[in-house]
């Protein structure tokens, strides 16, 4: 278990160097964020985008790094997707490009990095009042999943976490209240979700639900209500019902909590880093260290 993204950035630093493939290399703040992870020995960078500007960047940064020339959005998507595929360890970042011409690329499917499963977002919180990192799924990505994209969003939320060195993660499937309503058919999904889990359909992971966000996160708060649960105020990753409570979930944690969140999307054969402009130089190299840890998790697992 970590405590503060402190902690994954030190174990980033401490594991074999990773690659980093920027898509998009004419961005300073995703150069800057790379330079960061290179002075802490959490990754090389490999980068794609126009050489000429992207070199008078790097000049000014006083960084140096391996450039692709690449122009139009397509080409860059491309290069740096085939880079991605093509190399060890490696992971990509999402630069100067539409997150949408990066997809595009990632789904190809003669050379893209299609694994069969669904793509989704993991965020990781980092916040005072908790004694943990919790992450949560899926907050960026599925915008109203079903309950067969919710079963892959934990199977990809609890491979990151082992990935990461959670051999059972709690997993709490999040929604307004802890019974099983009709009404509310969030509730009936993630009851359906549970019984799975109790099945060995979903497995590597300790899970249940449906569970209201504050007995997921809060002992006392389940204690108070009579609930017996083995995630009850001990969740690793919480499972929202869309994307709107799980956006609302990671900005609250930043806006309301003065926290930190990091992430990645997660589903294709490698990590995806993308990162928002308004992120904290401390939430991209985050984001850049749980990458680099999940891909030479993988890269070991194959070898």
């Amino acid at each position: 278990m970590y405590r503060t993204l402190e902690d994954i950035v030190g174990k980033a630093s401490k594991e074999s160097t990773g690659k980093i493939v920027l898509a998009g290399s004419e961005d300073r703040e995703g150069l800057l964020a790379l330079k960061e992870a290179s002075e802490s020995g959490i990754a090389d960078s490999l980068l794609i985008g126009n050489k000429t500007s992207t070199t008078k960047l790097l000049e000014e940064i006083s960084f140096s790094a391996e450039i692709i020339d690449a122009n139009t959005e397509e080409e860059i998507a491309e290069a740096a997707v085939r880079a991605a595929g093509s190399s060890s360890r490696a992971c990509l970042m999402k630069g100067k490009i539409k997150t949408s011409s990066l997809l595009k690329a990632v789904l190809d499917k003669n050379w893209g990095l299609r694994t069969g499963r669904l793509l989704s977002h993991v965020a990781c919180l980092d916040v005072d009042a908790l004694d943990r990192l919790v992450f949560v799924s899926d907050g960026g990505m599925v915008v109203k999943p079903d309950l067969s994209q919710k079963v892959e969003i934990v199977r990809n939320g609890v491979d990151l976490l082992n990935s990461l060195g959670y051999a059972e993660p709690a997993v709490a499937m999040i929604a307004a209240v802890e019974t099983v309503n009709t009404d509310m058919p969030e509730t009936v999904e993630a009851a359906v979700i549970a019984k799975m889990r109790d099945r060995n359909q979903i497995q590597r992971c300790v899970l249940d639900g449906p569970l209201g966000l504050d007995n997921a996160l809060s002992l006392m708060a389940a204690k108070i209500k009579g609930l017996e649960s083995p995630v009850a105020g001990v969740a690793d990753l919480l499972v929202v019902p869309d994307i709107h409570s799980g956006n609302f979930l990671g900005k609250s944690a930043v806006y309301l909590a003065g926290g930190t969140i990091a992430g990645l999307i997660v589903g294709a054969s490698v990590p995806i880093v993308v990162v928002s402009r308004a992120d904290s130089s401390k939430s991209k190299l985050s984001s850049i260290a749980l990458a680099t840890i999940s891909a030479s998790e993988a890269s070991a697992r194959q070898s």
